[in-house]
């Protein structure tokens, strides 16, 4: 794959750049935040050597996709819309749906909002949840961790804005790491660390572990973020009140082949959201690996391409 030559698709109003490799049932890679379609370059050769199209776009508001000013228009509902688009363009029916961090959130509502054009679903990382509670996430995590954290800094415009495009490089440096804290050693932490606060993804090293990207793969994060900048992927956050109310009424149970790969030490989901996620995902296959952290398929490739290629073997060849 030649990260450096993206092609682009008109969608849902935008244009979309995406890259692509392979043949076979079309495989959608969704990057989470602050990422790009880099993020699965370990991915990649593996989908494509098990058998599969792998179509990996910057998602609305990343690297060379349009970025709306308007933060509503982020909803998941509205980003399922892009990617259903996406395949309108490539003249695609239908798709596997697999997401990562914030990608997950349309990877799994892809099921919810266009069931028809979804094969399968899954995530790295992310639990899949349903806003059948009277409160939307923020409200959630202003419950669970405290009303400074990370999520509730990032609905101010600007402010998520100035914290993380200060030293881009920096940024890059301090959160492209593997494990640090083990989620026992959060959770045993002080009430201010739990709370993750915005600064502490670029002041607080020791809450992840060493580097996972060489100098050259930094380099093209720094690149790429320089360009421009992180907005677009903040107003995913800014958004959070719609998906709530666009998601109301929705039947949560996703009768397809459903993939989660987790990370152990991956703290910024409690650990009890990965529990009982059957009674919503009938079908679902549920893995853990050991000692790894939030960026999961930098961290841990092999062993997520064995899980990720396998359950598509097994399902959608």
């Amino acid at each position: 794959m030649d990260w450096n030559a993206p092609q682009t698709a008109e969608t849902n109003g935008i244009t979309m750049e995406y890259f692509e490799e392979g043949e076979g049932t079309p495989v959608l890679l969704l990057h989470g935040f602050p990422e790009h379609p880099f993020s699965w370059r370990h991915q990649v050769p593996a989908v494509v050597a098990a058998g599969f199209r792998a179509i990996v776009p910057s998602q609305r508001g990343y690297g060379g996709t349009d970025a709306p000013a308007d933060p509503q228009t982020y909803s998941v509902k509205n980003l399922v819309a892009d990617l259903t688009g996406l395949l309108d363009a490539l003249e695609l029916d239908k798709a596997v749906f697999f997401g990562h961090d914030w990608g997950s959130m349309p990877a799994w509502y892809s099921a919810i909002f266009d069931p028809e054009r979804t094969l399968g679903v899954g995530s790295l990382c992310t639990p899949y949840f349903t806003w059948e509670s009277p409160k939307d996430m923020i409200e959630t995590y202003d419950e669970l961790r405290g009303p400074n954290h990370y999520m509730r800094t990032f609905q101010e415009p600007g402010v998520g804005e100035e914290i993380l495009g200060a030293d881009v490089e920096h940024t890059f440096r301090s959160m492209l790491r593997g494990r640090g804290y083990t989620r026992a050693e959060f959770e045993a932490a002080p009430r201010e660390v739990q709370e993750v606060p915005a600064g502490v993804f670029v002041a607080d090293p020791q809450l992840f572990g060493e580097p996972i990207v060489s100098d050259e793969e930094l380099r093209y994060y720094v690149d790429v973020y320089s360009r421009t900048g992180f907005s677009g992927g903040l107003n995913w956050y800014r958004a959070l009140r719609k998906d709530f109310e666009e998601a109301q009424g929705s039947n949560y149970v996703v009768d397809k082949p459903a993939l989660l790969v987790s990370a152990a030490d991956d703290w910024f989901f409690p650990a009890v959201a990965y529990d009982g996620l059957q009674e919503y995902l009938p079908q679902l296959e549920q893995h853990e690996i050991p000692a790894a952290g939030h960026w999961l398929q930098q961290e841990k490739p092999e062993e997520v391409n064995a899980f990720l290629t396998a359950w598509l073997q097994r399902n959608f060849a």
